[in-house]
């Protein structure tokens, strides 16, 4: 995969990269409109389902299955219940996921919203973090919950954080709930970068996702990384801003 380049005023050819030796060096990417970003900003971090951001992605069908589909049957506590996915804050995997890739083709997509889809792609952001940071912020989630008299185990397992090998709501997903278990998952997935079952699987991250882990933001032309610069510029951030068009086009666009 190529590298995005912060230097200059335009984007440069770089050379791509070999894969990471390691999975916690994978990549991981959460795609949202830029308007969303100063509420985000604001918070300091990122949430799940439950909070509704100023551009909605997700449709409602979607919202509801992501809703009702448990993760681990294994439950938290006795208020709680079973995790299901829509607690958790949802990442990709690679920069050309089925869905993201709909919203750069402008396809007709039952799980985005017609917002959504009225956007263009280059309205879009990428943040991208590590699976290091995501194991990172669900052991953090999981102590909290711990002082909270939770039952949720201290290394993220049991609802800290999940991997699904596919789509989150599909009915052959399989999910992965402790650090091993997600470790050999994304082994397996990052055997084939472009598989179809790599470009709909997610790292999930419970309840929340800080800011600061995000270490990079994707975005299409320098009109737009003028912008988000000024939105990090007024929330207090430095965080890195990328201009790299190739994440930004339909999949069938792309050179090979």
């Amino acid at each position: 995969m190529a590298k995005p380049t912060t230097r200059g005023a335009a984007p440069v050819t770089l050379k791509v990269e070999a894969a990471p030796t390691k999975v916690a060096e994978l990549r991981i990417y959460h795609v949202t409109h830029v308007d969303n970003l100063g509420s985000i900003l604001k918070a300091g971090q990122l949430f799940a389902d439950y909070a509704k951001p100023p551009v909605n992605v997700s449709s409602a069908g979607v919202r509801e299955a992501r809703r009702n589909k448990t993760v681990d049957e294994r439950v938290l506590s006795e208020d709680i219940g079973p995790r299901v996915v829509a607690d958790y804050v949802p990442f990709y995997l690679s920069p050309n996921a089925h869905v993201w890739n709909s919203i750069r083709a402008g396809h007709d997509d039952p799980r985005l919203t017609l917002e959504a889809l009225g956007y263009a792609a280059s309205e879009f952001v990428l943040l991208v973090s590590t699976v290091k940071h995501a194991f990172e912020a669900a052991t953090a989630q999981a102590a909290a919950a711990a002082d909270a008299d939770v039952t949720d185990a201290v290394d993220g397992s049991l609802g800290g954080f999940a991997v699904s090998d596919g789509d989150a709501v599909g009915l052959l997903t399989s999910f992965a709930t402790d650090k091993s278990e997600a470790e050999r998952m994304l082994k397996r997935l990052r055997a084939d970068d472009e598989s179809d079952a790599i470009l709909g699987a997610e790292v999930l991250v419970a309840d929340t996702f800080p800011f600061e882990q995000i270490s990079l933001i994707g975005v299409a032309n320098d009109k737009v990384r003028a912008t988000v610069r000024g939105i990090l510029a007024d929330a207090g951030h430095k965080t890195k801003v990328a201009v790299y068009p190739p994440w930004f086009q339909a999949t069938e666009d792309i050179a090979e």
